[in-house]
């Protein structure tokens, strides 16, 4: 698996300062730069969709920051990612918002647990890693960002 920030580069999956009034518009938002690259298929972001809708805002991993995901066989053709900010927090099902959202692609539950997910939680450790992304204006001020994060004692 490439790294988040190589992803993010190689698949042009930064999209800042998006607009959506819904969690499903946001999330079509945030999956449309992978299904755009053909590192996923359109499939994935309804698999997302539904999946919230039976199971809730599983992805909801802090305070203002979503991980939407599917299953690798919902149409996951590489591993990828894509880090969207939107310019309101967008309201979930169970009361929380989120202004961040990074779409995770794997290609297997291995490399969703032991690649994807530490290095996510290595960037969004960073203090104040919200409010610096809602903030930043460029993809290079995203990736000077990430560049901060200590992925060492995770991967």
């Amino acid at each position: 698996m490439v790294s988040f920030k190589e992803s993010l580069i190689s698949e042009n999956s930064v999209l800042l300062n998006q607009q959506a009034t819904t969690w499903e518009e946001a999330v079509r938002i945030a999956t449309k730069p992978l299904v755009e690259s053909g590192a996923v298929e359109a499939g994935y972001t309804d698999a997302i969709i539904s999946s919230t809708q039976h199971y809730g805002p599983y992805y909801l991993l802090m305070e203002g920051m979503a991980m939407p995901h599917a299953r690798p066989e919902d149409g996951v053709k590489r591993d990828a990612f894509s880090l969207v900010t939107f310019d309101q927090p967008i309201p979930f099902s169970d009361g929380k918002t989120a202004q961040a959202f990074v779409v995770l692609a794997a290609t297997s539950s291995e490399i969703h647990t032991t690649l994807a997910i530490p290095q996510i939680v290595a960037v969004f450790e960073i203090e104040n890693i919200i409010q610096k992304l809602v903030a930043a204006n460029t993809i290079e001020e995203v990736l000077a960002i990430i560049d901060q994060a200590d992925v060492t004692h995770y991967v």
